[in-house]
C-alpha cells in the first residue's frame, strides 16, 4: 500500500490569485516551555500498564505488524522517496536497493488497490479494544486510510500525474536539485536517477495515452499549461540550476570526504552528459508526447464532465481535506462563512486608515520575528532544532512554480529544512510575512520538526507516512492567520505616528479577512466546477465580480480546473482546526490555553479531524 509519493515532499503555498506555478526517535513526552520539565502529553497518553498477558501479546504483535509495514513501504517507495524520508534507513532495518525512480503505470495503481484489500484483512485480525491508547489511535488512522484508499478503486485512470504547477514534471527537478550528498554513493545514485528520467516520463506518457483512450485525457488548454511548464526545463546544459546545486553539493561533500579535484571533474563531466543525454531528452519527449494528445480531450470543464468524475471528486475531498461530511453540508458551511466574511470586511473597510504594507521584508528577519512572537502561544523548540535554509526559485522556473514552498526534512533528521521563495511571484513579495509564517514558523517547518521530535518513530513510525492534507495545510493556514495578529504588532511599532496599535491591528484584521474571503470563494468555485458542472463563463463572472481582473480570473479558473480540491485542503482544514479549538475551549474551560491546544494538535501528529476530535474527548480537563 502506497501511503505517499514524492510529490508530497513539497508543501506548497498556493493561496493567491497570482498563481504562477504550502526523524530522530520521537518521545511521547514534550518539554514544558514554562518549567523545562517533561510532562505527559495530552495527545499521546498510553495505558499499557494493567493489561492482561493476552492483551500485551496482541499489542506486541501490533507493533511488529506496524514496524514491518513501515519497512515494506519504505523499501518499495523508490530511491527518491527513501532518501527524503530517512537519512539512515539502515537504522530501521531497511535495505536500500539499486537507485531507481520507480515506475508510474496503471498496473501498479491497480496492484496498490489489491494491496489495500490485503492490508484491511490483516488489520482486521487485531481487536482494537485490546490495544493500548496509542495503538488504538494508530489502528483508527490505518482504518481511515484504508477506507479512503478503497474509494479510488476502479478510478485509477482519473489520477493526474501531470499538472501545470503541482505535477510531477514541475516538482521532480526541484527534488533532484535538493538531493543531498552524504556519501559518494549518494552522488552515484543521483546521477542514476537523472539518467532514468526519460524512461520514467515514458511511463507517464503511456499512462496519459491510456487516459485519453478511455475518454479521460486532458483538454487542450490543460496540455498547453503543462507544456509551458515543461518548456521551462529545456535548460542550458552548462549554466542551469541543476549544475549550480550539483557544484554546491559536491563542495559540501568534499569537506567531509577527501574528494580529489580529478574526482570532482569526473563527476562534473558525467553530470553534464546526463543533463544532455537524459534530462533534456526526457522533457523534449514529454513535450512531443503531450503535443500528440491534443484534440483527444473531450472535457473542457470540471471532473463532473467525466462518467465517474463526481465519485472521483468525492474521493479527492476525503483523501485531501479529509472531509467527513457531505458536499451539500460543505457548500452550506462555506456559503455561510462567506456571508459573514463579507459583512466583516464591509464593516472594517469603513474604519481603516492609511494603506500600510508589511514592514519586514528580509526573510531571516521575518522568521526571527515570528519565532519571538509565537513563543508564548506555541511549545518551544531547542535552538539546534530550528535550523533552516532560505533558497530562491531559479529564475527560469519562476513562472511555473508556487509563490513559496517547504521541503520536508527526513524523519530521522528534522533539522534539514529548506524554504523556497519565488521572487517572480507578486504575492510572495507583497505578503512575505504571512507566507513565511505558513511555510516556516509556526507553519510547515515548525510543525514537521516539533512533531518529529515529540512522537515515537521507533515504535510506530508508520504514522509519519500518512498523508493528511487537511491536517498539514489546515495547520499552515491556521498559523498563517495568526501571523496577521503578529504582523499588527510589527506595524504598530513601525507606525509611531499613528499614535496607537489600533489602526495597524484593524488593517491586519482586514487583510486576514480578505484572505479568507478569497480562498473561500475559490473553494466554492472548485465545488461548482467539479461537482455541479458550472460553466466557465459563469465562474469567470463570479471571480471578476470580486474584483479580479480578466487575466487574474482566467489564471485562477485554469488552476481550479487542473488542480481539483487543492484549495479545500487549506480552507476546510483551517475551518476544522478552528472547530477543534472551540471544542477544546468548551471541554477544558478555565484550563484552556492556546499553548495547550497547539501542543495537543502537534503531538497528535498527522490525523484526520474525526480522530483528532475523538482524541480530544479523551484528554483530561487539566492544566497543560
Amino acid at each position: 500500500m502506497a501511503f505517499k509519493t514524492f510529490r508530497l515532499a513539497i508543501a506548497a503555498l498556493v493561496l493567491t490569485v497570482f498563481i504562477t506555478a504550502c526523524q530522530n526517535d520521537r518521545i511521547s513526552r514534550a518539554l514544558s516551555p514554562e518549567t523545562g520539565e517533561f510532562y505527559s502529553s495530552d495527545a499521546l497518553s498510553s495505558t499499557r500498564s494493567g493489561h492482561s498477558e493476552e492483551e500485551r501479546k496482541l499489542q506486541a504483535d501490533f507493533d511488529a505488524f506496524c514496524t514491518e509495514l513501515f519497512r515494506k513501504e519504505m523499501e518499495s517507495s523508490g530511491t527518491l522517496d527513501l532518501h527524503y524520508t530517512l537519512l539512515h534507513p539502515e537504522n530501521y532495518g531497511i535495505d536500500a536497493e539499486d537507485a531507481a525512480l520507480g515506475t508510474y503505470r496503471l498496473s501498479e495503481l491497480i496492484k496498490n488497490s489489491h494491496e489495500i484489500h490485503d492490508l484491511k484483512e490483516k488489520l482486521s485480525e487485531f481487536d482494537p479494544h485490546m490495544l493500548s491508547d496509542d495503538q488504538q489511535i494508530l489502528y483508527d488512522s490505518l482504518s481511515e486510510r484504508i477506507e479512503t484508499g478503497l474509494m479510488a478503486e476502479g478510478l485509477e485512470l482519473y489520477d493526474q500525474p501531470l499538472a501545470p504547477t503541482i505535477g510531477i514534471q514541475a516538482q521532480l527537478p526541484i527534488l533532484l536539485a535538493e538531493y543531498s550528498f552524504h556519501s559518494l554513493q549518494d552522488v552515484e545514485d543521483y546521477l542514476t536517477l537523472l539518467s532514468q528520467l526519460d524512461s520514467y516520463y515514458g511511463d507517464i506518457l503511456y499512462f496519459e495515452e491510456q487516459k485519453a483512450a478511455a475518454g479521460l485525457g486532458p483538454s487542450d488548454a490543460s496540455i498547453e499549461r503543462i507544456l509551458e511548464s515543461c518548456q521551462s526545463y529545456l535548460i542550458d546544459p552548462v549554466n542551469n540550476f541543476l549544475t549550480e546545486t550539483f557544484e554546491t553539493r559536491l563542495n559540501s561533500l568534499s569537506t567531509d570526504i577527501s574528494l580529489s579535484e580529478q574526482q570532482k571533474n569526473n563527476f562534473r563531466s558525467r553530470h553534464l552528459e546526463v543533463i544532455k543525454n537524459s534530462f533534456l531528452p526526457a522533457y523534449r519527449h514529454l513535450i512531443d508526447g503531450l503535443s500528440g494528445l491534443k484534440g483527444r480531450g473531450i472535457n473542457e470543464g470540471g471532473l463532473c464532465g467525466f462518467r465517474n468524475g463526481r465519485r472521483y471528486y468525492e474521493y479527492l475531498l476525503r483523501s485531501g481535506p479529509g472531509l467527513s461530511y457531505n458536499i451539500e453540508e460543505l457548500k452550506a458551511a462555506l456559503s455561510d462563512r462567506m456571508q459573514k466574511d463579507l459583512e466583516t470586511i464591509s464593516s472594517l473597510s469603513k474604519k481603516t486608515g492609511p494603506d500600510l504594507s508589511f514592514r519586514l521584508t528580509d526573510p531571516p528577519a521575518i522568521l526571527a520575528d515570528l519565532q519571538t512572537q509565537m513563543s508564548g502561544d506555541f511549545p518551544v523548540l531547542s535552538e539546534a532544532s530550528k535550523k533552516y535554509e532560505i533558497r530562491y526559485v531559479p529564475t527560469q522556473l519562476e513562472s511555473t512554480l508556487s509563490p513559496a514552498f517547504y521541503l520536508t526534512a527526513p524523519l530521522d533528521d528534522p533539522t534539514r529544512n529548506v524554504i523556497y521563495i519565488n521572487n517572480g511571484s507578486t504575492s510572495a513579495k507583497d505578503e512575505l510575512y504571512p507566507t513565511l509564517a505558513h511555510e516556516g514558523f509556526p507553519g510547515h517547518l515548525y510543525q514537521t520538526v516539533y512533531s518529529s521530535l515529540v512522537c515515537d518513530t521507533q515504535t510506530l513510525p508508520i504514522r509519519k507516512l500518512f498523508s493528511y492534507g487537511g491536517y498539514v495545510e489546515g495547520w499552515a493556514y491556521y498559523t498563517e492567520r495568526i501571523s496577521y495578529e503578529y504582523a499588527a504588532q510589527v506595524l504598530a511599532e513601525a507606525e509611531g505616528s499613528l499614535g496607537s496599535s489600533y489602526p495597524a491591528a484593524l488593517l491586519c484584521t482586514l487583510l486576514a479577512q480578505q484572505r479568507d474571503l478569497q480562498i473561500n470563494l475559490f473553494c466554492l468555485l472548485d465545488l461548482s466546477l467539479h461537482y455541479y458542472g458550472t460553466e466557465e463563463s459563469e465562474l469567470l463572472r463570479s471571480l471578476e465580480s470580486f474584483g479580479l481582473s480578466e487575466e487574474q480570473s482566467e489564471r485562477v479558473y485554469d488552476y481550479l480546473r487542473t488542480a481539483p480540491a487543492v484549495y479545500l485542503k487549506y480552507y476546510v482544514g483551517y475551518l476544522e482546526m478552528n472547530a477543534l479549538k472551540k471544542r477544546a475551549e468548551l471541554q477544558w474551560s478555565d484550563n484552556f490555553s492556546l499553548l495547550r491546544f497547539h501542543r495537543f494538535v502537534l503531538e497528535a501528529g498527522p490525523s484526520d479531524f474525526e480522530n483528532l476530535t475523538k482524541r480530544l474527548k479523551q484528554t483530561a480537563a487539566k492544566t497543560g
